[in-house]
């Protein structure tokens, strides 16, 4: 982090918001890491989503955020 930090309850609380959305596992792992930066505005994030839906399929999605450099 850089400056701030999210407190785990809150951040499970959040992600369990999410629980009953008829929701794409790639827009809800965007929607989080854009909602993550928003916030905390890090340097760099790395947000890996592991998906472990019932009937065996599950997906893993990751993304990134860097923070652009100015010259």
């Amino acid at each position: 982090p850089d400056e701030l930090c999210v407190e785990l309850k809150s951040y499970k609380y959040y992600l369990h918001s999410f629980r009953n959305d008829g929701i794409y596992f790639e827009a809800v792992t965007n929607k989080i890491l854009d909602d993550l930066v928003e916030v905390l505005k890090p340097r760099y994030m790395k947000l890996t989503a592991d998906f472990n839906t019932r009937g065996g399929i599950s997906s893993i999605i990751e993304v990134e955020y860097a923070k652009e450099v100015e010259l």
